[in-house]
């Protein structure tokens, strides 16, 4: 094994140009596979926290719409067994008015425990103005609610349910949750606040909202969850129910940068194959005087298997060096007016060094055609036509 390596060694130095030319087809073949995988796993990590990176995952609510959970700390209590739950929220959402004046403008209130749900909503992410969570009687307003009334920080409003008095609280801060409808309607305070104006008792809330590690099992961690439970007034939602055309568009793109990665690993193999076939021929008369010398056909066929690592080894460290290259210039030169890359780019160490593994293990597959034509060649015949 060791004396094929080095003879394999040799016929590749002989032959300088064609290693070159064959370790950048390979390379070539890899930097696309790496830079098309990569571009599509960093379009699908954006997408899917565009969606739901600042959302709930899971959901647990009444059955029946608009109807509270009667003891939310009870399902909050249980909730804490499920270790892949990476945060949780008690929630209240009730629909009211701001009023201001005589202005009356419909909003949605959203009371939480806030320092938990800010890990869901990145409240403090979102801030326009304010420097801090509300607390007490304050509250947060979308952005466009308070353009649209012309209230300023610190500013005195009344929150209106449908039925119940008004409740006046103080304006601590503007935030910007990146959709316009949310931004116009949205108001924000702690669960304590919520329930004092919407008469709810301490242990009620609306909903329970989960984000969990991987959100692509939520449907079957709310499933469990179902089962667990057991209660026929509890509904448990998760976002893939009502994100279906994301979700197939998701498949499309992963099955179609899986495709062309299959596809440009095969015109590798082929490639390495067909010009090692001929290296078999260039190389015959050599082969034959080695057999000849007394190397057996096992060591002859190793010494193919060997070009063919060595190869694969080269041609996977150049297409790493230029995988990793064409994303850097693509997430440098491929922006959006505002600075950012056109699609955020994820680096995967594991994706990459499986890839440069699938360029030793193509090169090295490919290599096993003319090793064994190499094994049927007989010194002979080889010696005797020349």
């Amino acid at each position: 094994m060791k004396l094929a390596f080095k003879i394999a060694l040799r016929f590749l130095a002989s032959n300088k140009g064609q290693t070159i030319l064959i370790a950048l087809g390979i390379a070539i073949g890899i930097s696309v596979q790496i830079f098309i995988g990569s571009l599509i796993e960093g379009l699908q990590i954006s997408l899917i926290d565009a969606t739901i990176g600042k959302s709930s995952h899971i959901t647990l609510q009444h059955q029946e719409k608009n109807q509270a959970l009667s003891d939310y700390k009870f399902y909050d209590q249980a909730l804490g067994k499920y270790d892949s739950i990476t945060a949780s929220s008690p929630t209240l959402s009730q629909g009211g008015f701001l009023n201001i004046g005589e202005n009356f403008d419909q909003i949605l209130f959203r009371g939480f425990p806030l320092e938990r749900a800010n890990e869901i909503y990145k409240f403090d992410e979102a801030l326009t103005e304010g420097s801090r969570l509300p607390s007490d009687n304050e509250i947060l307003m979308g952005y466009i609610l308070a353009e649209n009334n012309n209230v300023a920080i610190g500013d005195l409003v009344n929150v209106v349910p449908a039925e119940g008095n008004p409740y006046e609280v103080k304006v601590s801060g503007f935030v910007d949750l990146k959709v316009n409808s949310l931004n116009e309607s949205w108001i924000i305070g702690s669960l304590e606040l919520g329930q004092d104006i919407y008469n709810y008792d301490s242990n009620m809330a609306t909903s329970i909202e989960l984000q969990i590690e991987a959100p692509f099992e939520a449907d079957l961690l709310s499933q469990e969850m179902i089962e667990e439970f057991d209660d026929e007034n509890l509904e448990i939602t998760n976002w893939k129910a009502s994100n279906e055309q994301l979700l197939s568009g998701l498949t499309g793109q992963s099955t179609s940068s899986l495709m062309i990665q299959v596809f440009v690993v095969i015109s590798v193999v082929l490639g390495i194959a067909s010009v090692l076939a001929i290296t078999v021929l260039q190389k015959s008369k050599q082969i034959g005087i080695l057999k000849a010398m007394g190397i057996n056909d096992r060591t002859s066929s190793y010494i193919f298997l060997s070009q063919g690592f060595i190869l694969g080894v080269l041609g996977g460290i150049l297409g790493i060096i230029f995988g990793i290259g064409l994303l850097f210039i693509f997430s440098n030169f491929a922006l959006n007016p505002d600075g950012t890359p056109v699609v955020p780019i994820f680096i995967n160490p594991m994706f990459i060094g499986l890839s440069g593994l699938i360029a030793i293990l193509a090169s090295t597959g490919a290599s096993i055609i003319p090793a064994l034509k190499s094994k049927k060649l007989s010194p002979i015949e080889v010696i005797r036509n020349g």
